[in-house]
């Protein structure tokens, strides 16, 4: 059975993975390749306290990115929220020649500044272990640079200006992180097409099995689900795929459903908005006209007239 263990301090981090303490209790940059789990630690699931960013090389594993698995050829980079659950399963063959680092950064290191809460609308860290950013060199050099510049200043005597460059620091490295994050969902377009054709077959058919009333509408999480993804990933790369989140692609899928009914069928406004999972007529006239700019009864009966 998987315990689950969690770190509240930086601190605490440092002693399970059996590394000095940390020079600055509220953030730390670890080298990965001196990071030693002990023992009784090997098969946890982990939650933290504070934020977790990695990047990891020569880390033999494979991981499993939106339908395909991927080797870790390049750098891997991991991006983990405070109260966020994961497990990382590593081959026993694995070689130890493992590098990397590790961003420790706890929520009161950054408190009452501008990036906590801008921090929070960075959606890649409610990803899931599986939704990685694979980095190029290049922009795992620029990645490098970043932290070095982290560490230069932790590593210094702490003045009031310190705490300000080091936050402009993970500023830019976020920043960066989301750049990176766009251009791989743009870089795997077969895969990410492929996974949308599987989205709009899991639309049809939710949408036509006549149950919408006892089921509601579908949901971003139920999407995710059936896609071996996480809600927040999956609107990211609908977003950058086709502009629309993924609420969006659900109404729309709806107002198409609702379109074809009115068009062709003789079912009463009132019939259809039942049939669509709606509890009020009046709740699905708001919605389509919201939608269309027209009323369900003036769409109906613009196409008789047509």
């Amino acid at each position: 059975m998987t315990v689950l263990k969690k770190v509240k301090t930086i601190s605490e981090f440092h002693r399970t993975r059996q590394l000095p303490p940390p020079q600055h209790p509220l953030i730390s940059v670890v080298d990965y390749a001196e990071v030693n789990i002990l023992p009784e630690f090997h098969d946890c699931s982990w939650v933290f306290d504070f934020y977790f960013i990695s990047l990891k090389k020569n880390f033999i594993a494979k991981i499993k990115y939106g339908q395909q698995s991927y080797d870790f050829d390049e750098g891997v980079m991991f991006f983990i929220g405070p109260g966020q659950v994961f497990k990382v399963e590593r081959d026993p063959e694995a070689s130890k020649e493992r590098s990397g680092w590790m961003l420790l950064i706890h929520p009161d290191f950054i408190w009452n500044t501008p990036l906590s809460k801008q921090i929070r609308h960075y959606e890649f860290f409610g990803y899931t272990i599986h939704e990685a950013l694979f980095v190029s060199f290049r922009e795992e050099t620029i990645m490098m640079g970043i932290i070095e510049n982290i560490v230069q200043e932790c590593n210094a005597n702490l003045d009031r200006f310190s705490q300000n460059i080091i936050i402009s620091q993970i500023e830019t490295l976020l920043n960066y992180s989301e750049r990176f994050y766009n251009r791989q969902f743009l870089t795997r377009k077969k895969t990410n097409h492929r996974i949308l054709e599987q989205m709009e077959t899991i639309l049809d058919d939710y949408f036509n099995s006549g149950d919408l009333m006892g089921k509601g509408l579908p949901t971003v999480g139920y999407l995710g689900e059936r896609l071996n993804m996480s809600p927040k990933y999956l609107s990211s790369l609908l977003r950058v795929l086709t502009g629309k989140s993924g609420v969006q692609h659900i109404h729309d899928r709806l107002i198409e459903k609702a379109k074809a009914q009115l068009s062709v069928t003789q079912l009463s406004i009132g019939e259809i908005a039942y049939a669509l999972g709606f509890e009020h007529p009046q709740s699905f006239s708001k919605f389509f006209k919201s939608k269309t700019n027209i009323s369900p009864l003036k769409f109906r009966q613009s196409f008789i007239d047509g």
